[in-house]
């Protein structure tokens, strides 16, 4: 009888098969200098921006599951990003992550900023193999953590539009870049011409006057976000099915809420001890925990790895050491396991 896994899941618009070193080599360059850590163990290959590698996770049983989201890297389609259609994909690739043959049916959903910001999203709609998410340094607050910290406008998101997505959007073609592992292109086969491109995304607008039109979430969509219940607030706001009540996702509203520093901390380093040992293992321990029944990690830990299992609910920040420590000092992440009611 074939053996069924726990699946790793994330979906988002950075081409899965971009290798991290192609398409962002001076942060890669900065942080393996720094954490020599995250290359050691792999062949890299398979590395990418802001999500787990497959290298270091498939060994731990687990089975890594990447999307494309619509109009992004290999996936032709319309781009619109945070949009409720987006997140209806989402749950159809959890859906369909959960009945595979090489699937145990539990689903986790893990991976950095826009990996985390939509995992927010899709649990509104309550996806019934959905088991539990890791969200590392994604922002709920779409008006305090994303585009007006402190009341100021910010203007990464126009900014991240064009050097992050453009850049991989489906069909770019021989304009992008080659899989290290495949050869193929990693925008998909097509070329197309700057104005079909620009047809086939929205147009990113200033958040903040982005209309609640039922297609895009508008600055008030997430005002109130960060307030109490995450997910029963997005599926009020979105209309996105059964809102969930506090006990949906198991004491969310009492735990620390993500952080309202994201504008300041997501830049230069807010990604490095993601990938790190350290942060590999707190990730590990969680999904073992609730994707494998596990209550312990087996094997080889680190010092502060191994303090003890994360509650159900909880903010990992490792304590600031010297040296070269694999241990973050910087950006939080938040881990939880779903309950539906």
């Amino acid at each position: 009888m074939r053996e069924k896994f726990p699946v790793i899941l994330s979906y988002g618009p950075y081409a899965k098969n971009l290798a991290f070193q192609d398409g962002y080599p001076s942060a890669w360059q900065r942080m393996t200098e720094k954490h020599p850590d995250v290359t050691a163990g792999s062949s890299n290959l398979y590395q990418s921006w802001e999500v787990v590698d497959p290298e270091k996770w498939v060994p731990h049983n687990y089975a890594c599951v990447r999307v494309d989201s619509r109009g992004a890297g290999c996936s032709p389609g319309f781009i619109d990003h945070f949009s409720p259609r987006e997140t209806k994909d989402f749950y159809d690739c959890i859906e369909w992550s959960g009945v595979q043959p090489w699937s145990n049916g539990k689903v986790g959903l893990n991976g950095i900023s826009y990996y985390g910001i939509n995992q927010w999203h899709v649990a509104s709609l309550q996806p019934p193999h959905l088991a539990a998410m890791c969200i590392w340094e994604g922002a709920a607050d779409w008006y305090r953590d994303m585009t007006h910290h402190g009341g100021i406008l910010s203007t990464f998101w126009e900014n991240w539009y064009d050097m992050q997505v453009k850049t991989v959007q489906y069909g770019a073609g021989e304009r992008g870049k080659r899989s290290r592992v495949t050869s193929d292109l990693v925008c998909g086969p097509e070329t197309l011409s700057e104005e079909e491109l620009a047809r086939n995304r929205t147009r990113f607008r200033r958040p903040d006057r982005v209309p609640s039109d039922g297609r895009r979430l508008s600055q008030g969509a997430f005002a109130e976000v960060g307030q109490g219940n995450h997910a029963a607030i997005l599926a009020r706001r979105i209309g996105a099915g059964r809102a969930c009540t506090r006990a949906a996702i198991s004491k969310a509203s009492s735990a620390p809420q993500p952080s309202t520093k994201w504008l300041e901390a997501h830049g230069i380093e807010h990604w490095t001890h993601f990938y790190t040992d350290y942060g590999r293992e707190q990730q590990l321990r969680f999904f073992d925990r609730f994707l494998h029944g596990k209550e312990g990690r087996m094997g080889k830990t680190t010092q502060s790895a191994a303090a003890g299992a994360p509650s159900s609910t909880s903010l990992s920040r490792a304590p600031k050491t010297n040296g070269r420590s694999s241990a973050p000092d910087g950006p939080s992440s938040i881990s939880i396991r779903l309950r539906w009611r």
